[in-house]
């Protein structure tokens, strides 16, 4: 049966607009939306003039940068437009709402103009922002930290109880919620995945290569966010190892205050090897992958349970090895060594990451093998035709049955 659907993605990722074009394409009719005012590597947003016909794209601005650092002013921020996003969501007049990666008050301001509205709201949990929130509060006075901590506990916990359903990325995160008290009748767990129709194996020597002169250096490569979850001392570290082999480059494609960090190491210290590029459009997004002979991700410790860095789907698609530091108990690292796509080692073993690193450096073999190894994961997982009747389904049963205690 055709719906009305509106798929909310705050980031402006690809794969949820992947998920939209393929719903669109099923004859449902939808509103695809995301946040024009946050810093965050982007999908092809621009409305597509080969979309499905049933497909409508658009960005909410509140006409100003997100302040994604300084907590109370996004908080504030935040209830703004998550009451934009109310108003245009109820203006479409949808059977459901599919809303993933909103920060906890947008959500919950989302949340209540649906209930008012009788629209069923689906939240897609790609983070718990609660737990993640008190690496960034830790240094405020204790009584100030609990107080704003237990307000975003109750915001973000609350909206996930009373909304119409779950899509949870990782079996993770049900005992973590559960904790909460958050344990609803309607959880699906899908794990995310890239657009491999959009993200595809390039070579090497491609237009973005050779204009910024990598097509004959060995490069690892980092395409994503540098925020707090993650450790930008480590590629300055792996920028130290190498600052004496001509052969070979550290490139990030980055923005934000990691990236604003190794701007500064870059100069104190003269690692001119150190090569720093904002984010760069979607279009250019497969020959930037394609320049990495190795790309890099990081999670820090205590992001092991609350995050998937989305950035090693995309990593697959390229069929490059991965260099990664993350926990054991995290689900990227996971899937990376049950695929034998990279090698992985601890957050916090920064010789590790440098032997890591020389391993693939210098191991052209093994390098071949984990490129073999992402292109069986992805070829089977990344399939658009399996992922879209499992969110059909969800959505069905949020439209169908009750919400949550």
């Amino acid at each position: 049966m055709p719906r009305r659907i509106v798929v909310h993605d705050y980031a402006g990722y690809a794969f949820p607009l992947q998920l939209s074009r393929w719903l669109a394409g099923q004859g449902h009719t939808v509103l695809h939306v995301h946040c024009d005012d946050v810093e965050s590597p982007r999908g092809p947003l621009a409305q597509q003039t080969d979309g499905p016909p049933g497909l409508t794209v658009e960005g909410l601005s509140l006409g100003r940068p997100l302040p994604k650092y300084q907590l109370v002013r996004r908080w504030m921020q935040d209830m703004a437009y998550g009451s934009c996003l109310g108003r245009r969501t109820a203006a479409f007049r949808p059977d459901v709402i599919l809303s993933a990666n909103c920060p906890p008050a947008a959500q919950a301001r989302l949340a209540a103009t649906a209930r008012r509205a009788g629209i069923p709201l689906v939240c897609w949990v790609q983070d718990v922002f609660a737990v993640g929130a008190a690496m960034a509060v830790r240094r405020w006075p204790a009584l100030i930290r609990w107080a704003a901590l237990r307000h975003l506990q109750v915001t973000e916990y609350q909206t996930l109880r009373r909304c119409a359903g779950l899509i949870l990325i990782t079996d993770d995160f049900v005992p973590l919620l559960k904790g909460e008290g958050v344990s609803h009748p309607h959880t699906t767990v899908i794990e995310n995945w890239a657009p491999a129709d959009a993200i595809t194996v390039r070579p090497k020597e491609n237009p973005w290569a050779k204009a910024h002169g990598l097509t004959d250096v060995f490069v690892f490569l980092y395409a994503g966010t540098l925020g707090m979850k993650h450790n930008p001392g480590l590629l300055a570290d792996l920028a130290r190892a190498y600052r004496d082999d001509p052969s070979t480059r550290v490139v990030v494609v980055s923005q934000g205050p990691g990236r604003a960090q190794l701007e500064e190491v870059k100069a104190a210290e003269g690692l001119n090897n150190l090569l720093l590029f904002d984010y760069q459009p979607f279009e250019c997004v497969s020959d930037v992958l394609a320049t990495g002979d190795a790309l890099l991700t990081l999670l820090e410790d205590f992001a092991g349970v609350i995050s998937a860095p989305s950035k090693i789907y995309s990593y697959f698609c390229a069929e490059r090895p991965i260099l990664a530091a993350a926990p054991a108990s995290n689900l990227a690292r996971r899937v990376i060594e049950r695929e034998e796509a990279g090698v992985c080692v601890d957050a916090s073993d920064r010789s590790g990451f440098i032997a890591a690193a020389r391993r693939l450096r210098n191991d052209l073999d093994l390098r071949a093998r984990l490129a073999a190894g992402q292109r069986r994961y992805a070829r089977s997982a990344f399939d658009i035709d399996r992922i879209g009747p499992r969110f059909c389904a969800a959505l069905e049963t949020a439209i169908g049955g009750k919400s949550g205690s």
